[in-house]
């Protein structure tokens, strides 16, 4: 079943941001996931979230989502994302 990542962000640093942006889809084909959304203009259509960029990431399964979160090689860029952003983030998945 497919499993999709979620992350609602606002940079705070964008040149620090930037070697994330530039390394991370390597990771996240590397564990079979693929960009769905990378929206830089989200449009609030109910409720009370502004989320000022949101990115949706689809992997194979939950475990390849969490395994490219795990991915002892991209902590270092994933503690770069905390330090250069607001982020949330939620695993959700797909239909079977």
């Amino acid at each position: 079943m497919t499993a999709y990542l979620v992350l609602d962000l606002t940079v705070n640093d964008l040149r620090g941001f930037m070697p994330y942006v530039e390394a991370i889809p390597a990771f996240i084909a590397k564990h079979g996931g693929r960009y769905v959304s990378k929206g830089a203009d989200p449009e609030v259509m109910e409720g009370d979230w502004t989320p000022q960029r949101v990115v949706i990431l689809e992997f194979p399964s939950r475990d390849a989502a969490k395994g490219f979160l795990a991915d002892p090689d991209a902590q270092d860029l994933f503690a770069r994302r905390h330090r250069t952003t607001t982020s949330r983030l939620v695993l959700v998945d797909g239909e079977a």
